[in-house]
């Protein structure tokens, strides 16, 4: 349902207006950290963290579709827990309150009595945000509403939220780390196939006006369902595929490094040495490193990479669905490397895309939705089958996802 598309796009640039209000103040935002409790952590860091921006911009997300949608919010499901502790030792649940007053009288519950910041959180909590897209607007498509999941990542690469890295130079257009590093992600996917639907990514910081310190931010969406694929990027590479023909044209625009390694691809700094050293042996020295993997998802979305490959268990659905769909909706999508390493392709077995409505058999807490098999996301199934026949010829015969 595009009218559902719509709402999230919407709320989701209210959200980047919370993420940008709490960063806003070094001395508020210092107030806002809470660590996760154990249950809760990924286990990939030795500490994470919980801000209330987190929780604040999954609430609103939840609650203003809920108010649009009546009977969504049960089907939305978030990273984040809504219960903060503060100094004096008292535990509040975090809701999003029908009123700024009630919603001021909430926050300072949390922020020990800081009203001032309190009040600054809720008017931007309530403010009412438009949010147009032509290319949306082009389209009427409907969707049952009730076959309708929500993954939500309210904020994606909370280190380097918290961190605050506004400074750090781009790698041929990607980050490696720092704010712009920064998304908030949110995934539709279909209740009784798993298959993602539609898919939101919100850069909140994009670019900074350095005589406001003010940040601008981007949005990124995708629809795929039954005939129709949607996203809006579709303009961009309509100009892009122009260009390409135009370079076929001249054969010599291609260097021998890119004829010789023809594939790029983002990764984690975490990756394990034996998928490093059969990338390096893929790709050469197109290689990137990047946090967040909600944005190095969207390096793929953006074609900035060919592929954006990890190998261990601590991405989950909320990181996942949005880039997913999007990816669907422009050809590509997101497969289980580890089934993929297993598959035989001469089979003519099916490519093992990651689905989002089943938990991990046996296991606890978050790892229950986690990706176990590690993932690849794509922007083309030929170049995939390409990419993972010469990985597969350049692995060590070890098991990569232990």
């Amino acid at each position: 349902m595009s009218a559902i598309l719509r709402e999230l796009l919407r709320v989701s640039e209210k959200a980047a207006n919370i993420a940008r209000a709490c960063r806003q103040q070094e001395a508020l935002f210092q107030l806002l950290i809470e660590e996760k409790k154990e249950g809760e952590k990924n286990k990939k860091f030795a500490v994470d963290f919980k801000t209330l921006a987190d929780v604040l911009v999954q609430e609103v997300i939840k609650q203003n579709m809920e108010n649009k949608f009546p009977g969504l919010g049960k089907n939305i499901l978030g990273e984040e827990s809504n219960e903060f502790t503060n100094d004096l030792g008292e535990k509040i649940i975090l809701r999003l309150c029908s009123t700024e007053e009630e919603t001021v009288e909430l926050l300072s519950k949390v922020l020990n009595g800081n009203k001032l910041a309190s009040e600054a959180l809720a008017k931007v909590v309530h403010q009412d945000v438009t949010f147009t897209d032509p290319t949306l607007d082009s389209i009427e498509i409907s969707i049952p509403q009730d076959i309708l999941g929500i993954w939500v990542d309210p904020i994606d690469s909370t280190y380097q939220y918290i961190k605050g890295s506004a400074d750090i130079k781009s790698n041929q257009g990607i980050f490696p780390s720092g704010l712009q590093c920064v998304t908030i992600l949110i995934g539709v996917y279909d209740l009784q196939t798993g298959v993602p639907l539609m898919g939101v990514i919100n850069q909140p910081f994009v670019s900074q006006d350095l005589n406001t310190l003010r940040w601008k931010g981007q949005c990124y969406w995708g629809l795929s369902y039954m005939d129709t694929n949607i996203h809006s990027l579709q303009r961009l590479d309509s100009t892009r595929k122009n260009s390409e023909a135009r370079s076929q044209m001249t054969e010599n625009t291609s260097s021998e490094a890119e004829r010789s390694h023809p594939f790029s691809a983002v990764i984690s700094t975490s990756e394990k040495d034996t998928i490093k050293a059969a990338l390096s042996r893929v790709c050469g020295e197109r290689i990137f490193r990047a946090a967040g993997a909600g944005y190095k998802s969207l390096c793929v979305v953006q074609g900035l990479v060919d592929i954006y490959i990890f190998s261990e268990d601590t991405t989950f659905k909320w990181d996942s669905c949005a880039a997913h769909a999007i990816l669907r909706a422009m050809g590509g999508g997101m497969v289980d490397l580890r089934e993929c390493l297993q598959r035989n392709s001469e089979m003519g077995l099916d490519l093992p895309q990651l689905v989002y409505h089943v938990e991990n058999e046996g296991a606890a807490g978050v790892d229950r939705w986690a990706n176990k098999g590690g993932l690849i996301a794509y922007r083309s199934r030929k170049q995939l089958e390409t990419f993972l026949s010469l990985l597969i010829q350049n692995l060590a015969p070890v098991d990569t996802c232990t």
